[in-house]
């Protein structure tokens, strides 16, 4: 069992836990991610490592209540144990080489791009960062992004808070004002990473996404999570979650993630329509 130790709402569907896991924490780095399962019988969810630290034998993970499993995971108070936690899975990041970075977050999408910026900024590299969110309650970790930027903007889609728009926009303004970078991350819902990856591509600069595709195992398996990337199939869970933006089929990719909605809308029904067992 793994306790959780800090849970913080971020906004009212988006949690924050830290969780025990000391032989994770000894391992983990930037770019990777755990699966958890709530208790026996329950589903296999991915979570990106928000943040990790090897001392205290501590990880981070944050996520948005949107489905079955996720919103059982909100009922969870610190003190609460979890039943399963592996990790860290995926490939981790590194920037050997990189100056100039620029870091772009939209929704829960700032969660897995902070490990990033924070190893950047520990490299001695220029960070400047993007995050943003439909509204200024659901804006995530500005204080933690903010500390390992040497510049950010933040965005709003209703203009709640800091730019009115997407974070799209000051990502071409940028560009367009001659503004170079060793490499752009690019992270959030499918949709967006594919607008800014085109965006970037007539200016031939590298740009990662990271993609959370449907996953089970994590092991590389059970084929779930495999994604096109330039022509080839690739699986993110071992392949990634990490890949050239420019080379991602986001098409394929926004598809096969409709691919359960009428089984995760019953699963919803069944939850709500009755008693939470996961304290039991």
């Amino acid at each position: 069992m793994f306790r959780i130790l800090e849970r913080k709402d971020l906004s009212s569907s988006i949690k924050q836990f830290v969780i025990d896991a000391p032989l994770v924490a000894r391992k983990a780095k930037a770019g990777q991610f755990v699966i958890l399962r709530i208790k026996d019988g329950g589903e296999r969810i991915p979570l990106t490592i928000a943040d990790f630290d090897a001392q205290k034998g501590t990880v981070t993970v944050v996520f948005q209540e949107v489905g079955k499993t996720t919103k059982e995971l909100g009922t969870l108070q610190a003190g609460d144990s979890i039943a399963d936690f592996v990790g860290p899975l995926g490939e981790p990041v590194d920037f050997p080489h990189h100056k100039k970075v620029l870091g772009i977050g939209g929704g829960l999408g700032v969660a897995p791009l902070y490990p990033k910026l924070k190893l950047l900024k520990e490299k001695g590299v220029e960070v400047t960062s993007i995050i943003g969110a439909r509204s200024a309650d659901l804006l995530i970790m500005e204080d933690e992004v903010r500390a390992v930027s040497d510049r950010m903007f933040v965005c709003t889609d209703d203009g709640s808070k800091g730019r009115h728009g997407f974070v799209t926009v000051v990502l071409k303004e940028l560009l367009e004002q001659g503004e170079r970078f060793d490499e752009i991350i690019i992270i959030g819902p499918p949709i967006l990473m594919k607008i800014g990856a085109e965006i970037t591509r007539p200016y031939g600069i590298p740009t990662m996404v990271s993609l959370n595709p449907i996953m089970v195992d994590g092991t590389g398996m059970c084929g779930c999570c495999r994604v096109t990337v330039g022509g080839e199939t690739k699986f993110a869970c071992v392949d990634g979650p990490a890949f050239d933006g420019h080379k991602v089929d986001f098409d394929e990719l926004i598809k096969r993630l409709q691919t359960y909605r009428d089984e995760e809308k019953i699963a919803m029904e069944k939850y709500e329509g009755g008693k939470c067992r996961c304290h039991q």
